[in-house]
Formats: C-alpha cells, sequence, structure tokens
C-alpha cells in the first residue's frame, strides 16, 4: 500500500491472545501498530512522541505540557475549542495525555461506529493545530491550576527537589510542569510570545519520525491499515533526531550527599539512590529485573524483613528505573518508625551488607529461571486490559523494541548474563550513593528552599568516617537469598465445564453462619479464579473505638502475613483483607492452582492470631499519623469525605476516631479479637476456574467461625424537599479551594438511574468546557453521580482558587443555561447521547477481576440485580427528551420543587488562599462571567451551617429511611 515503507505481521503474542496484529513503518517513518479485535466494544487509539518537559526552552518551562493542553482545543480542521471532546463525548469515547521528562502521550476510546471520525479529529492534533490566542490566554490558568494543586503534594516535592539538586546545566533539572510565572507572566515581561513558542515548539519537535502509533478497532487489519495511511501519512517527517541524555545528571559534586527533607505531611521515609547507566539495551538479560527483584522482596532473609525486625520500617520498594533515554536509577526507599529515622545510617549499612551477600553468592541461575518462568507465565495468561489503557500502554514499546517483540519485549527474558548483573551491582558503593532523609523534624535544620514547590531541605557532605564504615562493613547473617517459590503455579488447566453454566451466579450454600454465591467463568477462560468473603459484625463500627480496633486488627494480620503471603504475591496471587462499615473483606484472586494453600493458612491464622507488641506499637503510631495526616488531602478530597460523613445515618469523623485512639491498648485489641469474630455472618462469592465440587470442598473452612449475626445495612439521609444546606470548612495547606454540590434525586430504581446517568452523559461535556476551559474556574471539574445505599443524586465537584461561593453561583448559573440546552436538543442529538450511555454502560468487563467485582458489589449492597447492565439500558432506550427535561425542572433547576441541595465549601485560608479575608470580601457578589452564561439565577436563603458533621446528623434523623432496589432479587 501507498505510504507504507515496512509490514511486519509475526509479531510474538501470547497463545491465549486472540486478537490480531501488524506493525507497520510508514513512508513518513512513524511506527504503527495495529491491533484487529472483532469483539471490542470501544475502539481506542494512542500516539506517543519521542520528546518531554527536558527538551522544553530554558526560558520557558512547562512549554511541552503547555502544547500538551494546547492541542485539545482546536485545529485547522475542526476549529472549534470543544469539537474533539463534544464528538467523543456524543459517543461514549473519553481522551487524555500526559507529559514525561522525554515522551508525551496522547490516547481516548470511542464506540467503534465512530472511530473513523475521533481519528480523524485526533490526527489533526499532529497536522494543524490552532494554538489560538483567546486559548492560549486562557488555558495556562488550568496549567497553573493543575500545578497549584501538586504544590502540597509531597510526591511532586521530593521528584522536584531530585531534579532541583542535580547538574544546574542538564535537562533533568528543568521544571517540567509550569505555572503562570513561567508560561505567561515572565514571558510578557520579557516580550516572549508565547503561542509563537508553542508554534515553533510543536513544528520543532512534532516529526513523524519519532512517533509511535497504536490502533485498536473492530475493523479487520487491513481496514485499520487504510485508515492509518490516509490520516497519519501527511505528518510531517522533519527529520529529528529524538533527544538522548547519555551524561548522568548526578556526577561528583551531588554524590555522596545527604538531604534531610520536610513535608507537608507528616511523614518518615529515606530514599537511597545509586546512578547506573540506562540498561535497556540489555532487556533479553534483565539484569535490572533480577536486582529489583531481590532487593524488593519481602520473604524470609530479606532486607525489608530484617529492617522490620529491627523495628526500624514497614514496607520498602526496591529497583531499578528509567531517568529518561540516556541514564538510569538504581534506589532504595523505605519508610521509617520512630526508631528508624534515628538510625539512617545503620539502615543504609545494611544495604550494602545485602549488597555484600550478592556480590559474595554471586548471581544465581535459578533465580533467573524462577523470575523468568513468572513473567513467562504472567504474558501468557495476561488480562485483557480496557481498550483505551492497552493502546496507551503498549504504543511505548513501539519506541523501544524490535517491531516483532513490541507485545513481548517487557515480559520474555532469555539471556542468562552474570556479568551484567555484576555490572549493576558495581554501582552500589558508598561513592556513588545519595542519600535523602524525610521528615518533619527537619524543620529547624533547613536552610534551603526549592524554587518550583517550596520545599524545605539542608544538603550536606557525607563524613567520610560513615562512608568508611559503609565501605568496611561486615555480613549480615540475618540477611539471606530467597528459598524457592512453592507457589509458582503448576497446574493450568481450566475445570471441566458444567452443563447449562448460569449466566450470574447462584447460591450453593445459604445458612445461619454464611451464604456462599458461586459462578463458574465461562468467557474469559483463564487458569484463574476471585474468591471474596465478607465477614459481617455488629462490631466493627459500633463506635469510634471499636472502629480502630477493627482497624488495628486487619493491619497487625497483614503485616503478620506478610512475610508468608509475598511468595504467592510474586507467583501470581493476590490478597487483601480489609475493614468496613460493616466487618471486614478478604479477597483472593489469580491464579487458582494454589489459592487453597493461602486460604487455609490466611483462615487459619485468622481466628488463632496472637498480637506482636513490638508491632501493635509501630502500626499504631502509624495509623495516628495516618488520621492527622488527611488535611493534607486534596481539598476536592476533603469535600467529598465531608459530604458523605453529612449524608451517612452513622459515619465516625476522623475527629472522633482521632481522639479514639487514646483508648487503643495492646490488651483492649487483644481482647476484641475474639469478640469480633465469635458473632458473624460470612457472605461470599467464588467466580472463575472453578467448579461447584471444588467449591463445596472449601466450604469447611467456615468451620473456623461458629456463630452468627444477621446481616446488617446502613442508610444515608434524605435531604428535605426545597432545601439549600452549606456545609463550610477550611483548609490552611492549599492555596485551591473547593466545592462540592450535590443535588439529591430520587431513590434508586431502574427509571430514575437511567434519568439521572442521561442527565449527566448530557451535561458532562458543556460542564467540563463552560466551567474548566472557558471560565477557568480551576483544574478539576467534574459532574457525575454519587450514589450511596440506595440514595443518589447530581454532584459537581470543582477546585478552584476562587471562593467557593462564587464557584457555587457559576455552577447555579451554567445549571440555569442547561435547561434551555436540552430543550434546544435536536432528536438526533438526544438520541446520540442515549446511545453513548448505553455503549458506555454495555461495555463488557475486560478482566475477570472486574466481573468479579460488579458481581460482588450487587451482592454486598443486597440488591442482587446482575443483569442490572441489560435492565437498565432496556429502559433507557424507551426514555424521551420530556422525561429528562420533567427530571430536570423537578428536581435540578433552582426553582426545582422537589430540589435537594446540599454543598460543601472547603475554603482555603493558606498564603493566597480565597478564604482570606481581603479575598473574601465580594465572594457573594462576584459577577464576572463569560458571554457563555447569564447571571446566576436569583439565591435562596442558604442555611449556612457551622456545626459538626455529627450535629448535623442529628438534624436529619427525622428523614424518611432508605429502600433499595431489589430488581431481580426473585430470581435467586
Amino acid at each position: 500500500m501507498k505510504g507504507v515503507k515496512r509490514r511486519v505481521n509475526d509479531i510474538i503474542k501470547s497463545t491465549e491472545d486472540k486478537r490480531l496484529y501488524r506493525c507497520l513503518e510508514l513512508q513518513n517513518d512513524m511506527k504503527v501498530l495495529l491491533i484487529s479485535d472483532s469483539s471490542t466494544d470501544k475502539s481506542a487509539a494512542s500516539l506517543d512522541i519521542k520528546v518531554g518537559f527536558m527538551s522544553d526552552p530554558y526560558h520557558l518551562p512547562g512549554l511541552a505540557h503547555f502544547c500538551e493542553h494546547m492541542l485539545f482545543l482546536g485545529t485547522q480542521k475542526y476549529p472549534s475549542e470543544n469539537e474533539y471532546s463534544k464528538f467523543l463525548s456524543e459517543h461514549g469515547g473519553v481522551s487524555n495525555a500526559c507529559t514525561g521528562p522525554d515522551r508525551t502521550n496522547y490516547y481516548f476510546d470511542i464506540v467503534p461506529e465512530h472511530f473513523g471520525g475521533a481519528l480523524d479529529r485526533f490526527a489533526q492534533f499532529f497536522l494543524c493545530p490552532l494554538f489560538t490566542e483567546s486559548a492560549t490566554e486562557r488555558e495556562v490558568n488550568a496549567v497553573n491550576s493543575e500545578h497549584d494543586k501538586n504544590i502540597p503534594n509531597d510526591g511532586w516535592r521530593l521528584d522536584q527537589l531530585e531534579r532541583s539538586t542535580a547538574k544546574k546545566e542538564h535537562a533533568f533539572n528543568k521544571f517540567g510542569t509550569g505555572n503562570k510565572q513561567t508560561l505567561d507572566i515572565i514571558p510578557k515581561e520579557n516580550g516572549i510570545n508565547v503561542r509563537e513558542e508553542l508554534l515553533k515548539l510543536h513544528d520543532t519537535w512534532y516529526s513523524s519520525n519519532i512517533m509511535a502509533l497504536a490502533i485498536l478497532g473492530k475493523e479487520s487489519l487491513d481496514e485499520l491499515e487504510m485508515m492509518t495511511v490516509e490520516l497519519f501519512s501527511d505528518v510531517r517527517n522533519k527529520n529529528v533526531t529524538a533527544p538522548t541524555w547519555p551524561e548522568h545528571p548526578f556526577g561528583p559534586e551531588q554524590l555522596q550527599m545527604k538531604g534531610f527533607i520536610v513535608p507537608i505531611k507528616d511523614l518518615r521515609n529515606l530514599n537511597i539512590t545509586f546512578p547506573i547507566p540506562d540498561l535497556h539495551e540489555y532487556y533479553k538479560a534483565g539484569p535490572g529485573h533480577y536486582l529489583s527483584h531481590l532487593f524488593g522482596h519481602e520473604g524470609p532473609g530479606s532486607l525489608l524483613s530484617v529492617l522490620r525486625t529491627k523495628g526500624w520500617c514497614n514496607s520498602l520498594v526496591g529497583g531499578a528505573r528509567t531517568g529518561a533515554r540516556g541514564f538510569g536509577f538504581f534506589g532504595i526507599n523505605v519508610d521509617l518508625t520512630e526508631e528508624g529515622i534515628e538510625r539512617v545510617d545503620d539502615i543504609v549499612k545494611l544495604v550494602f551488607q545485602y549488597v555484600n551477600m550478592l556480590k559474595q553468592d554471586g548471581p544465581k541461575d535459578w533465580i533467573f529461571q524462577e523470575y523468568k518462568d513468572i513473567l513467562s507465565m504472567n504474558f501468557r495468561f495476561k488480562d485483557k486490559e480496557s481498550p483505551r489503557s492497552y493502546v496507551s500502554n503498549m504504543v511505548h514499546n513501539l519506541h523501544e523494541y524490535p517491531l516483532e517483540e513490541v507485545l513481548s519485549g517487557c515480559y520474555l527474558i532469555s539471556e542468562w548474563r552474570p556479568d551484567l548483573i555484576e555490572m549493576v551491582l558495581g554501582y552500589l558503593t558508598p561513592e556513588n550513593i545519595r542519600v535523602a532523609v524525610v521528615g518533619q523534624k527537619f524543620e529547624s535544620l533547613s536552610n534551603e528552599v526549592e524554587q518550583w514547590y517550596g520545599t524545605k531541605y539542608r544538603l550536606e557532605k557525607i563524613p567520610d568516617s560513615v562512608l568508611n564504615e559503609w565501605r568496611s562493613c561486615d555480613m549480615c547473617e540475618d540477611l539471606k537469598l530467597p528459598p524457592k517459590n512453592e507457589f509458582i503455579p503448576t497446574d493450568f488447566d481450566l475445570m471441566p465445564r458444567e452443563e447449562n453454566v448460569p449466566m450470574y451466579p447462584i447460591i450453593v450454600q445459604d445458612t445461619s453462619l454464611s451464604r456462599v454465591w458461586f459462578k463458574q467463568d465461562d468467557e474469559f477462560l483463564l487458569p484463574k479464579a476471585n474468591l471474596s468473603f465478607e465477614f459481617v459484625s455488629p462490631l466493627a463500627y459500633l463506635d469510634p473505638i471499636s472502629c480502630n480496633m477493627t482497624y488495628m486488627f486487619v493491619q497487625l494480620f497483614k503485616d503478620a502475613l506478610n512475610e508468608y503471603a509475598y511468595a504467592a504475591e510474586l507467583a501470581g496471587m493476590k490478597w487483601e483483607l480489609s475493614n468496613t462499615k460493616y466487618g471486614m473483606v478478604l479477597s483472593i484472586g489469580g491464579y487458582n492452582s494454589k489459592q487453597h494453600v493461602l486460604l487455609d493458612k490466611i483462615m487459619e491464622k485468622l481466628t488463632n492470631f496472637k498480637v506482636d507488641p513490638k508491632r501493635f506499637e509501630i502500626l499504631k503510631e502509624n495509623y495516628v499519623r495516618g488520621l492527622k495526616n488527611f488535611e493534607a488531602e486534596q481539598p476536592y478530597q476533603h469535600a467529598a469525605y465531608y459530604l458523605g460523613v453529612l449524608l451517612a445515618e452513622q459515619a465516625w469523623t476522623k475527629e472522633e476516631l482521632l481522639a479514639a485512639t487514646d483508648e487503643l491498648t495492646l490488651e483492649k485489641v487483644e481482647a476484641f479479637i475474639p469478640q469480633i469474630l465469635s458473632k458473624m455472618h460470612i457472605e461470599c462469592l467464588i467466580h472463575g476456574n472453578a467448579n461447584k465440587q471444588n467449591v463445596k470442598a472449601k466450604l469447611y473452612l467456615f468451620d473456623y467461625f461458629c456463630e452468627d449475626y444477621a446481616l446488617c445495612f446502613t442508610c444515608n439521609h434524605l435531604l428535605l424537599a426545597d432545601c439549600h444546606y452549606v456545609f463550610e470548612v477550611r483548609n490552611r495547606l492549599h492555596r485551591s479551594s473547593s466545592s462540592e454540590i450535590y443535588y439529591q434525586c430520587h431513590l434508586q430504581s431502574t427509571h430514575t438511574n437511567m434519568l439521572l446517568e442521561l442527565l449527566v452523559q448530557i451535561i458532562s461535556e458543556p460542564c467540563f468546557n463552560i466551567l474548566r476551559t472557558k471560565e477557568q474556574l480551576g483544574y478539576i471539574v467534574f459532574s457525575g453521580i454519587r450514589r450511596s445505599n440506595g440514595v443518589q443524586g447530581l454532584r459537581v465537584i470543582v477546585q478552584s482558587e476562587r471562593h467557593p461561593s462564587y464557584v457555587d453561583q457559576r455552577v447555579e448559573a451554567f445549571l440555569a443555561k442547561m435547561e434551555g440546552y436540552i430543550a434546544d436538543m435536536t432528536p438526533e442529538e438526544f438520541e446520540k447521547h442515549k446511545e453513548a450511555l448505553a455503549a458506555q454502560r454495555l461495555e463488557r468487563p475486560k478482566k475477570l477481576a472486574a466481573l468479579s467485582t460488579r458481581f460482588w458489589s450487587e451482592i454486598t449492597s443486597q440488591q442482587y440485580n446482575f443483569d442490572r447492565t441489560n435492565i437498565e439500558v432496556a429502559h433507557l432506550r424507551g426514555l424521551q427528551k420530556e422525561d429528562i427535561l420533567a427530571f430536570f425542572r423537578e428536581l435540578i433547576h433552582h426553582k426545582a420543587p422537589r430540589r435537594h441541595k446540599l454543598a460543601v465549601h472547603v475554603v482555603s485560608v493558606a498564603n493566597g488562599g480565597a478564604g482570606l479575608e481581603t479575598n473574601a470580601q465580594d465572594a457573594a457578589l462576584d459577577t464576572e462571567m463569560t458571554d457563555e452564561l447569564a447571571p446566576p439565577p436569583p439565591r435562596k436563603e442558604v442555611s449556612k451551617v457551622h456545626l459538626s458533621p455529627k450535629q448535623i446528623r442529628i438534624m436529619f434523623l427525622h428523614l424518611s429511611t432508605v429502600k433499595v432496589d431489589l430488581t431481580g432479587f426473585s430470581d435467586y
């Protein structure tokens, strides 16, 4: 075909993978992966370009990220700013993009019938973007808001501090996100036209020869190839060379340094970093994988095991990571206990003792073979991903591996190269180390402030005496290589298929103690299963003390089983125990071959559990810090949290839980554990590669429990009709404020569910376009549904530099406009939205685990409507525009007779925040707006509540209780 330089069909793929693949190299040198999947219910595409923020001009930090934002806002062929997002929204699609150090990735999905139209709009990003003056002026605010959101985030702060303390002349030193100072204020002061710089960056770097494209659709490979050639052959090949950085950003001046860093949250961490070369060329040998496997191991004899025994840390992450093309890092990061932060040098010494042990024992072929077999197994039985995730993950591989290995390159290692392992180990020396210690205790020590995030820190040379001790450290007899993994599956056979397999879970046991649901997998056909157990107990959430003790029991149990279960996790078996309002939930998933061994151990230990006093004190202290750290979470998370607390019939606030930790003692927890286990009901779902006989053989596990307690179910409060409450809370750590505005609608039922979902489908794109893109209220703008315990409603969340009172007005003005927007919608447009929502709802889960989660949600909510999707979509297709308008006018419109509104305003009182007196004075009178919206509708009297959440819940007690939709229950 004209336009194709090279075609590759013999792509290595899993024997279980039924999709068809082809790779292309176009005449313009763009690399392409085509994926034909006739069964897909979503099509998707992703384009990855080998340029990121490390290629920003030094005088315009954040320009590549700004370019990523701007490409969404109009092209010559499709000049409307929201054309792309509107087209996707009307046809069941979504999109996103991200800018990294050395690459930028764009991706979307859509219903297959409209893939061609979406792909055409997508291709224009790389052909003829507009970068209009007006959009450039406005969108810089979104970039600034995104950066403001990240300023109090310790992850972003530590990442930038690592960059800022690298060589000043190295591109790694740059500030990648950008903000209003770097992209607007300073450029204007220096006479720099940012729009021209955007065009220049796009014209310079957006070249087809450093681009890769992955597309997945229902069409045949030939049809996908024709679409690709037609739409992307005209992307210009500027013959640029993708930048690489063979010189490491950490040279002699940056090594043998120790940093003391002050976090926002009450964190204690130790980050040890060794600069290493880029290991990608050795991908078939995987020396970085081999050492990452050993340093990150959590079993007996591991580095983590010894550190935990000493009481110095709780978790460890270790291994090789890529910095950018040309250089990499090997890191060991641990959290620190109160004792551990005083023993940092000893912890580093233990790391070097582990290095010495590995050098003395030498690389082991059996460890390599074991890890190789696990990777090969995971490649063979890899779960399907959503099309959007799949293409965005795979497209990067086109840059990294030969086209034949685009699917397998990151899984299949084949070369045993002990010399490469020893080479990497050779970089793990005291001469080549950087140490960062994170803790609020270093506030008084700090003498420097990082430029972009304001992180306080101190950087000093590690004394020779300490380096010499690390160089000459002896062996630690407690450190050992891991034992052979006995959990690696050996049986991959599928269970015999039962006759007339039911479409949905059925009850196979129902006693006073337990109810067991079972569904044999007849769809994914992999040797995997998912087991879920809910242990319902009235003690779990009885009061704040009981809630704390349940949480501590769960954490202590997971902590005690970690070493044993880590081998199972490596072998593809996941397990999790968590506490809920109703008790505890145990989940086990993955390969079913040896699940019974892990499950038996868990149940036996669960009922014979003994608390380790030393671990109790450490984990309790962690829990208390976690409760206190909630203040540092994002404002929109605070808004969602307080809304949930206000609406719940019973909810213990973090303040109440924190106050009750004084009662959290070893003796009380030890007495509590047998009490919570003695009265409970067990609800169970087994889904996957199993049969009824296999399931019944597992039921003996319930013999561990001897008493029963009935199922319980909590309610949400119903708000009074025609009400408007505002709950206001202050936040002192974030410059951004947040508003969550909730319009409670009817109780859940098939009819009301679909009315609400269709309304959200219709207004979500204009909500984002108007409040975020045009009005620039903030980076985070979201409209959606909040459902809990049978109660539901429309929610609008905005995180903004503006005062929540002003944001509230703008949301009201937006909703006032939506009545006319819906009324003026053509029948064709209305049908598009119905079909877009239907496509989203009918999209089948791509993984066994996702379908298990769907079934489990119906069981734990006690609604049992397993055929909900088909029932509700059938009802959706019968809805008329008049139904939506009546629903909107009855419950959402500002004159609605049955309107139930509750707004949570999280007001920033941080430096520069909207809640400062000077910023808040005129918030209620601020009438700034775009041409899109009329002034907000007349405001009703608002009950601005300053009571505690507990007091507000008492106010709601007289309201009706909640009924639930039991549609479909009679079938079972």
